[in-house]
């Protein structure tokens, strides 16, 4: 026998606002612009903010300022030169008609300046079409010699031609013979040179001590081969890969100090970012077409919406960087060193708010103060775990007391792991010996051993 049975549930559901507010409250500036511009093109009742007259002084101020950097910049003039040439229609020449410069090109009009027969100048020309990215050539001259039909002695003749050319270290089919080509071509005959050949993988691992024994060199010698080699360029073709755009930042939080204190203002608009279109707003009020109210009302409950998340996705932001702010208010005076714990659902209690919330607010989302432009995640830091009890310093503040430490002390002698938890406790911040060695691992700084200097 089938039973019916009737229950009384009580589901919390949110409103189509409360779902635009989410979908907001976790984009960046660059993010909600975008969302803006996408939305005017399907929706008429949107109409974007054109920028004021003061709007567009401010932009041609920052050009002037940009353009001041630029010239003022030595880092960047070789970017500035290449943009330079960029407009000059006579860098054209030599490549192609094309304003990227790549390995393979660059490597050939090498080829076509030797002195070289037409049998073997064809030979290099094939060996750097099987040129990698990276200027590495690991393709085996067998396989070479089958799909070209050139002899693989040829090839041997033409491999060393090739290796001899510039980027040094191209055409090279491991890294310890890249390593070497460049060595040679700077004259070295010393200790770098056996290194390379021989001992790479020891030296990764930082056995100096077998090195020393296996070439019979001191750990004075193997530290500085060390050192010689770490100069060189491991992937000579990367300087021919075209480099990803710079991504600007627009910070969304402002801190600047004032009387003592510190003033927090979120980066705001002096108008909404759109309005309501007036003509469409009109055209709903008189049609009398059902289908066209019925559009141009789901349109404008629409744009209303987006109006109220923006405002709410304001108000969430100034209310999150004002606890962030107070809560690390040290680290705007003594900076990284004086961050302190802080979890996203301490801020989220503190508000009233869900611990998501706070997470959605400060998503892509950065704060500029006098040192500097930081992501708000940057400001969250767990509690550094001692051995007994946990730290009251975060585990950023850590990591770099960790660092400096390790940067002080005597290379000749080291501190172990042990010493390091001995000098962390004296500092105020206990730790463990696991603790410690996990953040020097994360740091990518070697143990003792590795660190030591002869």
């Amino acid at each position: 026998m089938r039973v019916v049975e009737l229950q009384q549930l009580q589901v919390q559901k949110l409103t189509q606002q409360q779902l635009q507010s989410v979908e907001l409250l976790q984009l960046s500036t660059v993010e909600l612009e975008a969302y803006i511009q996408e939305l005017a093109l399907e929706n008429p009742m949107v109409e974007p903010e054109e920028r004021t007259a003061a709007e567009l002084d401010r932009g041609e101020e920052l050009i002037s300022r940009l353009r001041w950097l630029e010239d003022n910049d030595r880092q960047n003039h070789f970017y500035q030169t290449m943009s330079e040439e960029e407009l000059d229609p006579l860098a054209r020449i030599g490549t192609e008609g094309g304003l990227e410069e790549t390995l393979q090109r660059f490597v050939l009009r090498q080829i076509d300046r030797l002195p070289l027969d037409r049998d073997m100048t064809r030979c290099v020309q094939s060996l750097a079409c099987f040129l990698e990215d990276d200027g590495y050539l690991r393709v085996g001259l067998e396989e070479i010699s089958k799909n070209t039909r050139i002899p693989v002695p040829m090839l041997e003749q033409g491999l060393e031609i090739l290796q001899s050319l510039d980027p040094p270290g191209v055409g090279a089919e491991t890294l310890s013979q890249c390593l070497v080509l460049q060595l040679e071509r700077q004259g070295e005959v010393g200790p770098a040179l056996s290194v390379a050949k021989d001992c790479l993988d020891l030296l990764a691992k930082r056995r100096y001590r077998a090195i020393g024994e296996k070439l019979g060199l001191t750990m004075t010698q193997v530290q500085q081969a060390e050192e010689r080699i770490q100069q060189l360029e491991p992937r000579p073709g990367m300087m021919f890969q075209r480099s990803e755009q710079v991504a600007y930042i627009q910070p969304d939080v402002f801190v600047e100090e004032s009387d003592g204190g510190y003033v927090i203002q979120v980066r705001q608009r002096e108008r909404p970012m759109f309005h309501i279109n007036s003509y469409y707003r009109e055209l709903l009020k008189q049609s009398s077409d059902r289908e066209v109210r019925e559009y141009l009302g789901a349109k404008l409950r629409q744009a209303e919406n987006v109006l109220w998340a923006v405002d709410q996705r304001e108000s969430t932001l100034q209310r999150c960087a004002q606890v962030i702010v107070q809560r690390q208010n040290e680290f705007f005076r003594r900076g990284p060193m004086a961050l302190v714990p802080l979890r996203l659902v301490d801020v989220a209690q503190e508000l009233g708010i869900h611990e998501s919330t706070v997470s959605r607010a400060v998503r892509e989302k950065y704060l500029q103060c006098q040192r500097g432009v930081y992501p708000l995640n940057y400001f969250f830091s767990r509690r550094a775990v001692g051995e007994e009890q946990a730290s009251s310093m975060g585990a950023t503040a850590a990591r770099m007391l960790l660092r400096r430490l390790i940067e002080e002390e005597d290379k000749a002698a080291p501190l172990s792991d042990q010493k390091l938890c001995e000098r962390m406790a004296q500092e105020g911040c206990p730790l463990s010996r696991r603790t410690v060695a996990k953040y020097r691992d994360e740091m990518n700084i070697p143990g003792a051993s590795g660190r030591r200097r002869y």
